[in-house]
């Protein structure tokens, strides 16, 4: 009788654990299904063209011309419009580097053969040292013309080529000079253009990738997961599109 009280109480014990042990296994399930549902819950994900900002894509461009182009997704002209402002950068390095190296040499070439004080001297001076021989003759034409403003002091501003031939000289190193500033100056107005033609492109490009967003295509895909701690999880995705 004892051997089989035992035995009861032995598979009760048994069967109460299982139970529990079961019971345990299942609450655990629930929660676990709980809390991946609660915290792999995603928002949608929507992805959606955005439009470009025409105000970007002009200062891209008036900063590196062509960058506009390609905030716009079209870089196909914009390159264009960087080639041609390395160009132009080179033309006015180029002519910058022999204008000042023309400057110097007929600057130089003055205070050796024409005995030339170059010290407070403004342009206006050396191109009339290019056309006079001497200080003296400029001066004799001023006054029968009674341009009397226009005489130049000897003392401050004497020059004597002695020849036609090295006041000559000079004119060509002073016209050389000058050219080059000139050219400086188209260089200018050349990176200048060439910012706002590539500005007004842009605006273009982005006018028409607007555009394109609203009138060609429209569409919104989004994501997300189904969970509930008595089915399996699932994958919701929704698609929106309009032509």
């Amino acid at each position: 009788m004892r051997k089989i009280f035992a035995f009861l109480l032995i598979s009760f014990s048994i069967v109460y654990s299982q139970s529990e042990k079961s019971e345990s296994i299942l609450n655990l399930k629930n929660q676990i299904s709980t809390n991946l549902y609660n915290s792999n819950q995603t928002e949608p994900l929507n992805l959606e063209l955005e439009k470009k900002s025409a105000g970007l894509a002009i200062i891209y461009s008036l900063l590196l011309p062509g960058m506009g182009e390609m905030y716009a997704g079209n870089y196909a002209s914009g390159k264009y419009f960087t080639i041609a402002d390395a160009a132009i950068w080179g033309f006015f390095t180029g002519f910058t580097v022999y204008g000042n190296r023309m400057e110097s040499n007929y600057k130089s070439y003055a205070a050796g053969f024409g005995g030339v004080d170059n010290t407070g001297k403004d342009d206006r001076y050396y191109a009339v040292i290019g056309d006079y021989v001497s200080i003296e003759q400029y001066n004799n034409e001023q006054e029968l013309n009674r341009n009397f403003e226009e005489v130049y002091d000897v003392e401050t501003h004497y020059w004597d080529w002695g020849t036609s031939d090295k006041r000559k000289e000079f004119r060509s190193t002073w016209t050389s000079s000058e050219q080059a500033n000139n050219n400086i100056r188209f260089a200018v107005g050349a990176l200048i253009l060439n910012r706002v033609v590539s500005a007004i492109n842009a605006v273009r490009l982005v006018s028409r990738y607007n555009k394109n967003i609203d009138e060609e295509l429209s569409w919104n895909l989004s994501f997300g997961l189904l969970n509930n701690p008595d089915l399996p999880t699932g994958l919701n995705m929704s698609f929106y599109s309009r032509f």
